[in-house]
């Protein structure tokens, strides 16, 4: 019997018990199944066939006839996707791997003028063919493509982390998340100096399936607790004297109180930003998030001008507030040192806190 490593590591671990009740099953009544072979080469059953070396038992196999390689590996991420017991990620890696293995047999026989012979090329759109074998759309097949490709690159500098994703062990994006946010911690540091305007629009993490789905922040930037944000150490770089604005959400509206409470200021009162368009919500469609102000000491405007509590102002990219609000700080304290965290880019007048700038 011969193993391919690369065989090998198309195959998606069995959890703990799972491996200790399939010994226990081959203990009990033999190897009932197959196991099976390419030209000699095991490409299903690797977990049985270690049990059956290991105790000495006798198995039976039976020899699949492909084309080449290409088209053996196709076949073992198809019967791979058959599990039951495969994560959300694991399924979706084996669906994209496929996917990059169709596009580039096909574009590697188009170059040779042929043909290739996977059975997942059946037709024309290769996403389309998946798509219908898998009972998924076209654009998750695309969308798993590219993923598979970021774990491949994952995998190149961070082996480790990327297995325990294609083990089943971890989640893609808490693994990005869990990169990205040390990342974040080893580059960006506070102003060393004291300022009498905050602007802050805290990367708020959810817990919230509803909303993970539809594109939530930590998708977009490393997510902080409420815990992580009041320990940022925003009191030591305010005057006695200054004011906050920030930026929540409605389903953290009460939640936000202790950051307020950390950072050294107390609530006033608030701006609503009327988006326009709408986001999906639990409770109604949401298009509308809070610019709370917050002052410490005495911090009243510098210029007494009363804008509108309501801004109505098309939403555009993901989290990007809307200019008209730093306008509107900007009218309303002339003077002082103005500090934005969690900034996405620079702005004339204002130093800057975030890993986007």
């Amino acid at each position: 019997m011969k193993i391919n490593p690369e065989f090998k590591s198309l195959i998606s671990p069995l959890a703990p018990e799972e491996l200790a009740q399939l010994e226990s099953n081959i203990l009990s009544d033999g190897c009932r199944d197959p196991l099976v072979t390419w030209q000699g080469t095991l490409i299903d059953g690797h977990n049985r066939y270690d049990i059956c070396q290991r105790h000495g038992i006798k198995f039976t196999t039976v020899e699949m006839e492909f084309a080449d390689e290409a088209a053996a590996m196709d076949w073992m991420f198809a019967n791979q996707l058959g599990r039951r017991n495969l994560t959300t990620d694991q399924r979706s890696d084996l669906r994209g791997r496929r996917y990059n293995l169709t596009k580039q047999t096909k574009a590697q026989a188009g170059a040779k003028g042929g043909a290739s012979k996977l059975q997942s090329d059946i037709c024309l759109d290769t996403a389309t063919a998946l798509a219908e074998q898998h009972g998924v759309s076209r654009a998750t097949i695309i969308r798993d493509g590219k993923k598979a490709d970021a774990l491949d690159k994952l995998a190149e500098t961070k082996p480790e982390e990327a297995k325990a994703v294609r083990d089943g062990l971890k989640r893609f994006n808490e693994v990005r998340r869990e990169i990205k946010r040390a990342e974040v911690k080893e580059v960006a540091k506070l102003p060393d100096a004291k300022f009498r305007v905050i602007y802050a629009d805290p990367p708020w993490k959810y817990g919230d399936q509803l909303t993970e789905d539809y594109g939530p922040a930590k998708f977009h930037y490393p997510s902080m607790t409420i815990t992580e944000l009041c320990a940022l150490p925003i009191k030591s770089i305010v005057e006695p004297d200054a004011v906050l604005f920030l930026w929540v959400t409605s389903p953290l509206l009460f939640e936000c109180a202790p950051i307020i409470e950390a950072w050294g200021f107390k609530y006033k009162t608030s701006f609503v930003w009327d988006k326009v368009k709408h986001n999906m919500g639990h409770y109604n469609s949401v298009r509308h998030e809070f610019l709370l102000i917050c002052t410490r000491g005495s911090c009243t405007p510098d210029v007494v001008k009363l804008f509108d509590s309501v801004q109505s102002i098309e939403r555009t990219k993901h989290s990007a507030k809307p200019a008209e609000f730093r306008e509107i700080i900007e009218t309303l304290y002339p003077h002082g040192k103005r500090l934005e965290l969690f900034a996405r880019e620079s702005n004339k007048g204002w130093e800057v806190y975030g890993n986007q700038c």
